[in-house]
């Protein structure tokens, strides 16, 4: 798996940047609706949801584990990003970039990176997942 820079190549930005979202999560779901609306019908955006039974992690690349262990993004060119990273790219796609810029600005990046990777390690309980909700394993952090 590879992750994009910060600054992707312009091959990677000219397409529609893919968003792997736990359809399953109320916030996730919540998130990538949002985005989906605030994309207007531009295709800059598309949201895969990684419970759907057709959804398979190796055709991004990747694998179950680490796409339910924290977001991904996929660029046109097929480059993976995950973490803080996805919501950069995507809100920037979207025209809110400006939204998100603080959290990239150095003194504050590490700290909204480790609170991203503490929600995701934690979105299941925070969100009252239940184990029905969870059948056949499809929501295994």
């Amino acid at each position: 798996m590879t992750t994009a820079a910060a600054s992707p190549s312009s091959q990677a930005q000219d397409g529609p940047f893919k968003i792997l979202i736990d359809g399953l999560c109320p916030v996730c779901k919540l998130e990538g609706d949002m985005l989906r609306r605030m994309d207007k019908g531009r295709d800059r955006l598309q949201i895969v949801d990684i419970t759907a039974p057709e959804f398979s992690a190796a055709d991004y690349g990747t694998d179950w584990d680490s796409v339910m262990g924290k977001i991904h993004g996929v660029h046109a060119d097929g480059s993976l990003v995950t973490g803080m990273e996805v919501f950069r790219i995507a809100y920037r796609k979207v025209g809110w970039g400006w939204l998100w810029a603080p959290t990239a600005w150095p003194l504050l990046r590490p700290i909204f990176d480790a609170f991203y990777r503490w929600f995701a390690k934690n979105r299941l309980r925070l969100t009252g997942r239940k184990d029905a909700d969870c059948a056949e394993g499809r929501c295994r952090v």
